[in-house]
């Protein structure tokens, strides 16, 4: 670190005198200016001060400082807004820009502010949800996964095709059939005592075509992103494992390419998942809810406290909710309750959607035991819901978050959230994680 690099620091614009003058007024505004030798990021402070909030501010004004560095020639940038868990998790997130796949080294100045295991986990599903699909097939991504749990202390095991078939996990395999690259489960595990126990599923397409109902090629481009629910479960259960809470977490990411070719499994096709329920495929390009049957009945082979699964599942809630907010559905308002405070605590936006009882009715089929998607299409998103909570016993607490609108920022980033992969999820589920201790 230079010791004659130019400062520049990121300050409450109420600790800079004349930042107010400049023109930031409202929460969250900033402005740059000189005071004391150093360049100085002014950021507005929120009014309520909350973590969400000082999340959001923070991020503003670091993205706004590393926007600078390069024009101010600084290699270093100080964050001093204070210790609160708020602001490291704001200037973590302010700060990430995917690094692009490149043979040449790219120059960056360093941050200096506090450390946040949740945004750290953050920035790592952010990693994993931008990289290339080539780069981060199902076996590629199955080994970062036992890489990453090892180096945070969980256990970790992952199944291979052989195996999948041995145990009778149908749904992954039948959606991986198709590719050349082999679908994997990967099943991570925390054990922070005798607390209670949270289980996360997370779909994991590393990359989604459609199969043989295959998208259109507008539609593929950013199908990398068809595992960030899986990034999301794993580097969740990391965060809780490095804040040391007192529970039990076990995280299942089942991981598979959705591809065309001779092999692929087709519309109409029976698959039996694990378990031994028998699903009529509707449509190769539902494949996600394939795979997440196997893992939430695999799921409940544990003894849950709680379910949470994590999916970009369905294209009806981004037309019902936009691409910044997430859909819940539960069963019980009690659940939903707790999604929706852990979301507001994590500064995530959520909706609760409903199920209804006119598509638990849809999912009969005339040659299996259920359907995967509805005949008539209406409310595809409630209808992807209700098929998920098949595999559910009705006596287990659990919530389902569609996260396909908001998983990937086609735009440019905005609060604490970064363009491309978002990361989201990671900061609700390590809420929900401290709410049940």
């Amino acid at each position: 670190m230079p010791d004659n690099s130019p400062a520049l620091v990121v300050r409450w614009a109420d600790a800079v005198p004349g930042a107010a003058d400049i023109g930031a007024r409202k929460p969250y505004d900033v402005t740059v200016l000189v005071a004391g030798g150093e360049t100085v990021v002014a950021v507005v402070p929120p009014e309520d001060r909350s973590r969400a909030t000082l999340r959001r501010a923070a991020a503003v004004g670091v993205r706004r400082a590393r926007d600078l560095a390069t024009s101010v020639e600084a290699a270093v940038v100080t964050v001093d807004l204070g210790e609160d868990d708020g602001v490291a998790e704001g200037a973590e997130l302010g700060w990430y820009v995917y690094a692009p796949v490149s043979g040449t080294p790219v120059k960056a100045p360093v941050l200096v502010a506090p450390r946040s295991p949740v945004a750290e986990a953050v920035t790592q599903a952010r990693d994993w949800v931008s990289a290339p699909p080539n780069l981060q097939h199902p076996e590629a991504l199955a080994d970062e996964f036992e890489e990453y749990a090892v180096a945070h202390g969980l256990t970790c095991v992952v199944l291979h095709e052989e195996e999948l078939e041995k145990e009778g996990y149908g749904g992954i395999l039948a959606v991986g059939l198709g590719s050349n690259r082999p679908p994997r489960l990967a099943r991570l595990s925390y054990d922070g005592g005798t607390g209670p126990h949270l289980v996360l599923v997370g779909k994991g397409i590393t990359f989604d075509s459609g199969g043989l109902d295959i998208k259109p090629a507008v539609g593929m481009v950013t199908m990398r992103h068809d595992m960030a629910g899986a990034a999301s479960v794993v580097a969740a259960t990391a965060a809780i494992a490095e804040l040391g809470l007192p529970l039990r977490v076990t995280a299942y990411a089942p991981l598979a390419e959705n591809m065309p070719s001779g092999s692929a499994f087709r519309p109409s096709d029976v698959v039996t998942v694990y378990g031994g329920t028998t699903v009529e495929s509707g449509n190769t390009d539902a494949e996600g809810r394939m795979v997440l049957a196997d893992a939430l009945v695999r799921a409940a082979e544990d003894e849950p406290d709680l379910i949470v699964d994590v999916a970009t599942l369905t294209g009806a809630v981004i037309t019902a909710l936009g691409r910044r907010t997430m859909g819940l559905f539960a069963r019980s308002d009690e659940d939903a309750d707790r999604m929706l405070a852990a979301a507001a605590a994590a500064g995530e936006r959520m909706w609760r959607l409903p199920i209804g009882e006119e598509n638990v009715e849809g999912l009969d089929s005339l040659v299996a035991d259920l359907r995967s998607v509805s005949a008539d299409h209406p409310a595809g998103a409630s209808f992807a819901a209700a098929f998920l909570a098949h595999f559910v016993a009705e006596d287990t607490a659990w919530a389902h978050l569609d996260i396909a609108g908001v998983a990937w920022n086609r735009s440019q980033a905005f609060g604490h959230v970064s363009t491309m992969g978002t990361g989201v999820g990671v900061a609700t589920l390590v809420e929900v994680a401290r709410g049940l201790c």
